[in-house]
């Protein structure tokens, strides 16, 4: 077992499960989140800041999950101001490639180092440590944080340098948002013809037409509940981040226009299937 202290910032849907795995597996865990209450049930075995400037003084691996590029700016602006020579960041948020590869440069100024180690999965992988973690930066920094990212995932992939964990990320996310709206497509379309929800999900699950995505969403379609396991407005905002990388693609204007649709409509924070509620007000 390591002997550096573990802090971990960001507790939402996702940071929470994988910060407990972490915990679970007995490090030095310390905690920090804006909210003090998505803190609860970590005081007992481990050590909850109400200060990122104290963890960050008292930690030498520091993971972030953060909502998006402000969220991580800021926190990592408070971190830049700090002497943090020889300590390793991780962040596993979803941002935009230049934002993350400008923290890397700025933390190396400052002796540091830091991963971008975005993952695939929503809250039941986080919560279960099957997480598919892509990794952007040098070798020795991924051998120091391995010990932890076994622990919230079951497959690590170290894809190079700094921002191309971001960029497989932005990849695999652009097409889940394809397979999203085609399902609720598929869905919509079958429900006018009166074919049961669940027949026909048996059918693509059960087919070629089936994964991962299609089973995972199927008993939000069946019961038409899209409390959100990921919300569609982060759909929204790594469509518009794959748009920055580069993706122009046949598919993207209409992807961009489906959710933006969908946020435009209230529906950003139901899970990203909940996309079939706003297609079928269209």
């Amino acid at each position: 077992m390591t002997t550096e202290n573990v802090g971990f910032i960001g507790l939402g849907n996702m940071g929470h499960p994988m910060a407990k795995n972490l915990e679970k597996a007995g490090f030095s865990l310390s905690v920090y989140n804006r909210n003090i209450a998505k803190t609860a049930g970590f005081g007992a075995q481990s050590t909850v800041y109400s200060e990122i400037t104290d963890l960050i003084k008292d930690n030498d691996v520091v993971f972030t999950m953060l909502t998006n590029d402000d969220a991580v700016q800021e926190v990592y602006g408070k971190i830049l101001g700090l002497p943090i020579s020889g300590k390793l960041f991780v962040d596993m948020s979803t941002i935009a490639q230049d934002v993350s590869i400008d923290l890397a440069r700025k933390l190396k100024e400052k002796g540091a180092t830091f991963l971008d180690a975005p993952v695939a999965g929503s809250t039941k992988p986080a919560a279960e440590g099957t997480l598919i973690i892509m990794v952007g930066g040098e070798q020795t920094d991924l051998d120091r944080a391995r010990p932890y990212l076994e622990k919230m995932g079951k497959s690590i992939k170290h894809l190079g340098k700094n921002g191309k964990g971001l960029a497989a990320k932005l990849a695999i996310n652009y097409f889940l948002s394809i397979i999203y709206q085609g399902l609720a497509e598929t869905i919509l379309f079958s429900d006018q013809l009166g074919i049961e929800r669940s027949e026909m999900l048996e059918i693509i699950n059960d087919s070629a037409s089936g994964s991962g995505a299609t089973k995972v969403k199927t008993p939000l379609l069946i019961e038409q509940n899209y409390t959100a396991a990921f919300a569609l407005d982060l759909m929204l905002k790594d469509i518009r981040l794959a748009q920055k990388a580069g993706a122009s693609y046949p598919l993207l204007g209409t992807l961009l226009d489906t959710y933006e649709t969908a946020h435009e409509k209230g529906l950003g924070q139901l899970d990203v299937i909940g996309i079939i509620e706003s297609i079928k007000q269209s």
